[in-house]
């Protein structure tokens, strides 16, 4: 049963719509953990629930590998959090998900590194963006939203069961979705159209790669429980937030940025349910969910259909190979 725990009215969880990153991890130590943040919208990291993310986990104790398109911008983050803790551990490394020549690059440095790995947090998106091919010749959205994330969780997850299996500590992973995954083309998925501009909606077109992280999470967790592995997946919708997701549509983008400010969260409420995923122990053991405001949220029937997230799973090993 959905339900939508606005404003005050705090759910199940003891949280609610307004509550904020800081609130929702208050007490929660993140010492001794490894967690990678990707942020993609413009101008990066610098802003966004991207960048309260990272803060609020550094803040708690884990070491945080912000990646990012825009060095300069992460690092202006970096600077603020160790302003307010200077112990704090931060890395910023680039990353473009639009490009798998640059996730697979990430993803070797990283290794390289040698570091664990106990969270991924696939954030970054772009939303309603004109119609146009990555590098990689994929719809810009889908590439971005969901085929970068994808290539990034497969290369690592070897690292994070290492990691898990080592540590004796739960592994998670956490994939921003959104409550637009709600206004994906009707047959969710689009496999034989991903790259049909005559067929392009914007928001149809961003409502699927939505869709297509919720059901990533989904068959991310079914695979965990099957080889028993102790590692985690889950969805989340931020929320409505104050971003620049919309300046392609500048009538709405004005409307969001003006309006929008009186019923729209924040960043820091913004990142709540993320941070909520990542470190809470209430949700120890919780796998392929749908979470909105720190309490388990309905997705759509398309987004529960096993069938179609393994079709897509198999889509997306295809692509990258």
């Amino acid at each position: 049963m959905m339900t939508s725990w606005l404003l005050g009215r705090r759910g199940p969880s003891g949280f609610s719509w307004s509550s904020t990153a800081d609130q929702v991890t208050q007490g929660i130590s993140a010492a001794g953990l490894t967690a990678i943040v990707t942020a993609q919208s413009h101008p990066g990291a610098s802003s966004g629930i991207g960048a309260e993310t990272a803060r609020t986990l550094a803040l708690r104790g884990a070491h945080v590998i912000m990646a990012v398109r825009s060095l300069p911008a992460a690092q202006a983050v970096k600077d603020a959090v160790l302003a307010q803790a200077p112990g704090a551990k931060l890395d910023v490394m680039e990353l473009d998900l639009s490009s798998m020549a640059s996730v697979r690059a990430f993803a070797s440095q990283f290794i390289d590194r040698g570091l664990p790995l106990n969270i991924l947090i696939n954030n970054a998106g772009v939303m309603a963006i004109p119609f146009a091919l990555s590098k990689d010749g994929i719809e810009m959205q889908f590439a971005t939203n969901h085929v970068g994330h994808f290539l990034l969780t497969h290369l690592l997850l070897d690292t994070m069961k290492r990691t898990s299996h080592e540590s004796n500590l739960e592994g998670r992973i956490v994939n921003v979705s959104s409550e637009g995954h709600r206004l994906a083309y009707r047959e969710g998925i689009r496999f034989d159209k991903i790259n049909d501009e005559s067929v392009y909606s914007s928001i149809g077109a961003y409502g699927q790669s939505k869709l297509a992280n919720i059901l990533h999470a989904n068959e991310l967790a079914r695979r965990f429980e099957e080889d028993n592995v102790n590692i985690t997946a889950n969805s989340l919708h931020p929320g409505s937030i104050i971003t620049n997701l919309l300046r392609y549509h500048s009538i709405l983008d004005v409307l969001h940025r003006t309006l929008g400010k009186l019923v729209l969260k924040n960043a820091e409420q913004g990142a709540a349910t993320t941070c909520y995923l990542a470190l809470h122990p209430h949700v120890k053991g919780v796998s392929g969910k749908y979470f909105c405001d720190c309490n388990l949220y309905e997705p759509s029937a398309n987004a529960k259909d096993m069938e179609l997230a393994k079709r897509l799973w198999d889509f997306g090993v295809e692509l990258i190979t």
